[in-house]
C-alpha cells in the first residue's frame, strides 16, 4: 500500500482517497482533499498559506531539520534489500519514534520560552491599563489619599522653597 503526500498541505493521502492532477510535461500533483486542489488551481503558494505544513517549515515553526526525518524521506531508486539490514531498521524504529518525539518536545518548549514571555508582557499591559477596573473601591481610595498626601507634601515643599 502507498501513501502519497499531498502537493499543497503535505497530508498523508490514502490510496482511493484525493485528486490527482497530470500536467502537460507528465508531472503529477496529488490532493487530499477540494480545497487543497482549488488552492493550487488559484496558484496560491504552500508556504504562504498559514495552514500547510510547508508555511510552517518556512515560518520556523517545526523542526525542520532533523536526521530522524530521512527515514520518512521517499525514495525513488530501487534497492537490494539485506534481511539483516530490513531486520535492524525495524529494530530501530521505535527508538528513532521516541527520539525524534524527543527532539520535537525539545523544539517546542524552546519556542514556547518566547511566547510565554510575550504573553505574560500582554498580561501586565492590559492590567496596567485597566487597573483602575480591577483594583477594588478600597484600594483605589487608599492610592487616592496617598496622592493626596504626596501634592500636599510636594505643594509645602514648593511653597518652602518660595520663600
Amino acid at each position: 500500500m502507498r501513501l502519497e503526500k499531498c502537493y499543497v498541505c503535505s497530508s498523508t493521502i490514502y490510496p482511493g482517497h484525493g485528486a490527482m492532477f497530470v500536467r502537460n510535461d507528465s508531472k503529477v500533483f496529488r490532493f487530499c482533499r477540494s480545497k487543497c486542489r482549488k488552492n493550487f488551481n488559484m496558484k496560491r503558494n504552500p508556504r504562504k498559506l498559514r495552514w500547510t505544513k510547508a508555511f510552517r517549515a518556512a515560518a520556523g515553526k517545526e523542526l525542520v531539520v532533523d536526521s530522524s526525518f530521512a527515514f520518512e524521506r521517499r525514495r525513488n531508486r530501487v534497492e537490494k534489500y539485506d534481511r539483516e539490514v530490513v531486520a535492524t531498521t525495524l529494530r530501530a524504529l521505535p527508538t528513532i519514534d521516541k527520539i525524534k518525539s524527543a527532539r520535537q518536545k525539545d523544539f517546542y518548549k524552546t519556542r514556547m520560552v518566547t511566547r510565554v514571555k510575550e504573553t505574560r508582557k500582554d498580561a501586565l499591559r492590559e492590567l496596567a491599563t485597566g487597573a483602575d477596573i480591577v483594583q477594588p473601591l478600597i484600594v483605589r481610595q487608599k492610592i487616592a489619599e496617598r496622592k493626596d498626601v504626596a501634592v500636599q507634601q510636594m505643594e509645602e515643599e514648593v511653597a518652602r522653597i518660595e520663600e
